[in-house]
């Protein structure tokens, strides 16, 4: 079988010979929440991956200087493995309001995250509330 790629999860191409086809996905991707594709651009700013300014679009005043306040910190930094999202979930009080929270996974270190997602007028989510497992960035005064 030349072409064809028995990998799970890998690209397959045409058996027409290299080059004549293009890639096509084996399994369909399933499309993230909200909630996982905040968990995701969190973990990168605590991980020292993304500056904390990338998020300021994202996130209301209140939220966005919980994080500038943890960012610092790093805390999801590690030596080991590089931390991912292991999990996350979601739950609707009401509509356009995402209370969710995600298992933050490096290793056999696994931290808690918490956030509130809000859907704005112009439809996008921006978090109004940060917890890292358990504790919350010193108020400002």
């Amino acid at each position: 079988m030349h072409g064809t790629t028995t990998r799970p999860g890998a690209a397959r191409r045409d058996s027409r010979g290299p080059g004549t086809g293009t890639a096509v996905r084996t399994r369909p991707r399933t499309p993230r929440t909200p909630q996982q594709q905040f968990a995701e651009l969190l973990l990168a700013v605590l991980s020292g991956q993304r500056p904390a300014h990338s998020m300021l679009n994202l996130m209301f005043r209140d939220a966005y200087d919980q994080l500038v306040d943890l960012a610092p910190r790093t805390p999801f930094r590690t030596r080991g493995p590089r931390p991912v999202v292991r999990h996350c979930r979601g739950f609707s009080p009401r509509p356009g309001v995402i209370e969710a929270c995600a298992g933050i996974g490096a290793g056999e270190q696994v931290r808690a995250m918490a956030y509130r997602l809000e859907q704005s007028p112009d439809r996008r989510w921006r978090c109004t509330a940060l917890e890292l497992g358990g504790e919350r960035a010193p108020a400002r005064v």
